[in-house]
């Protein structure tokens, strides 16, 4: 009989810990294959479709619309197909002849039930060894092999003895296990931020046996690999019971009646009436956590300019009477940033702090351009990638496909998480400044106010131009305000005088 398999929510990038699930594209008893789509869930990141790395019956669905589920958690769980029969009879084990246990494949089946497949459930395993090589971080398909990975089979030994267990210490697993005994719990997809908790079987025996959670078991090898040795640490180290904490006053609430009849409750602060409560979560947030991280970690400071954009505006109206397709404003500003970062890197850059405190100045070779986006889920930033590459029609093309992506939750988390500077718009919410905070981990944000007409002078008189207020907020870890200001005047000069930068338009 085929073990039921539970497909457990994996981590979908950057090291996310939770999702939100959206909708499932299976019921129960629905017949999948290898890489079909089964759910819908929503990231903090972006909204994706969830494959399906079994194939078989689905058995039961673990989670319902709009309920937030924690990675390592099970998502669905899936029966092989398989032609019931009579029950092989138990033979006695003859004395003479060692006791061998059945070879294991990378499927987890025995060797010797992969021989007694019914040719339906056969097709469905070899679509299983296949696969796609669609790869979710902890889960994947072995992408084309069509060949079965086999361990070396264990034997047993005289009384007393113990049997030599498939994988040294460390090893990778080749696919979640079949044993009925083995705790879910301990199929973990990964630790969060870190590459991959692969966990050999002997650990999970470990673990198991002496009851240590492997999901909270912090691993010591490459890429964060829980190793024997750390288990066998966390089997020696005493377990130390929290001290019973007595449960502080409740804070007082007065049920009211409101306008529809129905109870609600006072806000002990303010004596209102609460009228709803809203759960941060997705990318709202993500947002707020990376806001105030921002805040936390990164000693700000703010230069701002305002700038004459008459001579930008007037040549994209030149442009658009000559007939051309003509990029829009931001992908002219979008031009200049990146021609301004490569004369001042130090605002392309990105700061990180080791275990022991020390901090380094990571620079890059390339400009990820990140373009802040209001979406109905939250404000996002998709990053223009290699932008130091692209003309202004190039970046006028990625910029608006990157905004559509993420404006309907597609946009991927490398599209999202990316980026290297990020150039801020919200001028087109009608404001003209912005102390806008950093995007965590970049080092500087520039904001772009709106193009409003205001009197100015021109060779000693007073006119009416197109103005505009660059505002740039910059980490002073990584520069000084000279620096801050050379970019940002840099930046507004080219405004002013686009001709000079615009002959790759």
């Amino acid at each position: 009989m085929s073990e039921t398999r539970v497909f457990l929510l994996p981590d979908l990038g950057e090291g996310l810990t939770e999702a939100e699930l959206v909708s499932w594209h299976v019921s129960v008893g629905d017949t999948i294959t290898v890489d079909q789509p089964i759910a819908e869930v929503e990231t903090a990141k972006s909204t994706v479709e969830v494959p399906s790395p079994y194939a078989g019956i689905v058995a039961e669905l673990h989670g319902q619309p709009g309920e937030t589920l924690d990675v390592g958690k099970p998502l669905i769980s899936v029966t092989p197909v398989s032609v019931g029969g009579p029950a092989p009879v138990d033979q006695p084990a003859e004395p003479a002849e060692p006791e061998t246990q059945p070879t294991e494949t990378e499927l987890g089946e025995s060797a010797v039930e992969a021989e007694e497949i019914h040719p339906e459930a056969e097709a469905y395993r070899e679509e299983e060894k296949a696969g796609s090589g669609n790869v979710l971080i902890g889960y994947g398909t072995p992408g084309g092999h069509g060949v079965a990975r086999r361990t070396r089979a264990r034997k047993g030994t005289a009384a007393g003895s113990v049997g030599t267990l498939p994988f040294e210490d460390g090893a990778a697993d080749g696919g979640p296990a079949a044993g009925a005994d083995m705790d879910l719990s301990l199929l973990r997809t990964r630790v969060p931020g870190k590459l991959g908790a692969v966990i050999s079987p002997l650990v999970r025996r470990m673990a198991r046996e002496h009851g240590v959670d492997l999901g909270e078991l912090p691993g010591s090898g490459e890429g964060g690999l829980i190793m024997r040795r750390d288990v066998e640490k966390a089997i020696s180290t005493p377990v130390v019971e929290p001290a019973p904490v007595a449960p502080g006053p409740t804070p007082a609430v007065e049920p009211l009646e409101t306008s529809g009849g129905k109870a609600a409750t006072t806000d002990a602060r303010t004596g209102l009436a609460i009228s709803s409560r809203t759960p941060v979560r997705g990318v709202r947030k993500a947002v707020a956590a990376n806001m105030a991280r921002s805040r936390s970690e990164i000693p700000e400071a703010t230069v701002w300019v305002d700038v004459d954009a008459t001579a930008l505006v007037e040549l994209r109206q030149e442009l658009k009477a000559g007939g051309s397709e003509v990029p829009g404003l931001l992908a002219f500003i979008a031009r200049f940033v990146t021609a301004g970062l490569k004369k001042y890197p130090e605002l392309n850059t990105r700061i990180e702090t080791g275990s022991d405190g020390s901090q380094e100045i990571i620079s890059f070779d390339g400009i990820n351009l990140g373009i802040a986006a209001q979406t109905d889920r939250g404000l996002v930033v998709p990053s223009v990638r290699s932008a130091e590459k692209l003309s202004a029609r190039e970046l006028d093309a990625e910029i608006r496909r990157l905004t559509d992506v993420a404006r309907q939750g597609k946009a991927t988390p490398t599209e999202l998480g990316s980026g290297t500077f990020t150039l801020n718009n919200y001028g087109v919410f009608g404001v003209d400044g912005s102390a806008a905070i950093i995007n965590h981990p970049e080092v500087a944000i520039l904001g772009v106010g709106r193009i409003i007409d205001k009197p100015w002078v021109v060779n000693g008189e007073l006119a009416v131009r197109k103005v505009t207020e660059l505002t740039l907020t910059f980490d002073h870890r990584v520069c000084d305000g000279g620096t801050a200001a050379g970019f940002l005047r840099f930046v507004a000069d080219a405004i002013e005088n686009p001709t000079t930068l615009l002959a790759d338009l």
